[in-house]
């Protein structure tokens, strides 16, 4: 039995709303509440450890369980870009580039592994955990990358979310039209939303002379928090509707 969600389009809703919180909600803690980007991220792996260490002991799907996991890789990521990219001084597109560089060594090792990066057929720890790492250096990776086509191309935060959404809508187009590997449009759209969440987060958050709604970090991070929640409240509901819809019994020969 897997324990991860099936990809349907309430899983990638869910999945920017996971991306986009991972982005207010470790601005909040870095910069907002002044605890800087280091601290904020030892605290961020710490969640994402526990929580990870959790999902892996578990059976069965869980979706508070396995979003939980997902918005501490998010924030983690948010954190562990801004420390890399402005404390340690690489900056957005040099910080890119070596995240993309540790991303595609996750991806080499897992290939070697020989466990399947088709998500709803994984069924191993050792599948699992690599799923999670990858997706621990694709949050990392996005936020370099959000905060690249906001602030160093010039776009801006509205203008760098066209340009992602517009991607995505490729995707999904050659996800349709073309014989491309949906399992490589499947990894490709997953790390686009990540940066989707970066500069959409940025555009809620910042202020309006910077281009942003200037709602806040915490304003920005509860609603979301609000929307996440009440999606992975439908989705127990649903769950349990299903557990208890009656297997058909077989017609005797």
């Amino acid at each position: 039995m897997t324990k991860l969600p099936r990809v349907t389009l309430l899983f990638w809703v869910m999945k920017i709303a996971a991306t986009t919180l991972g982005e207010t909600g470790g601005d909040l803690l870095a910069q907002t509440l002044n605890i800087g980007y280091a601290v904020s991220s030892l605290l961020f792996i710490g969640l994402f450890l526990a929580s990870l260490l959790t999902q892996l002991k578990v059976t069965r799907f869980h979706p508070a369980l396995y979003w939980t996991v997902i918005v501490s890789t998010s924030t983690a990521g948010t954190t562990m870009s801004d420390f890399i990219n402005r404390s340690a001084g690489l900056g957005y597109a040099k910080g890119a580039m070596v995240l993309i560089a540790c991303l595609a060594g996750v991806f080499a090792i897992w290939y070697r592994s020989g466990q399947t990066f088709s998500v709803e057929q994984i069924r191993t720890f050792r599948g699992e955990l690599l799923y999670w790492v990858a997706i621990l250096f694709s949050n990392t990776l996005g936020t370099s990358l959000g905060d690249y086509l906001a602030d160093s191309s010039g776009l801006g935060y509205a203008g760098g979310a066209l340009v992602i959404s517009s991607a995505m809508v490729l995707i999904l187009a050659a996800h349709y039209f073309t014989p491309v590997s949906g399992v490589l449009l499947f990894w490709m759209a997953f790390v686009l939303t990540r940066p989707l969440g970066a500069t959409v987060g940025d555009f809620f958050s910042k202020p309006l002379a910077k281009g942003g709604l200037d709602l806040g970090t915490v304003g920005s991070s509860a609603a979301l928090t609000t929307v996440l929640l009440s999606l992975i409240g439908y989705t127990l509901i649903m769950q349990r509707k299903l557990a208890r819809r009656p297997v058909p019994a077989l017609d005797e020969a």
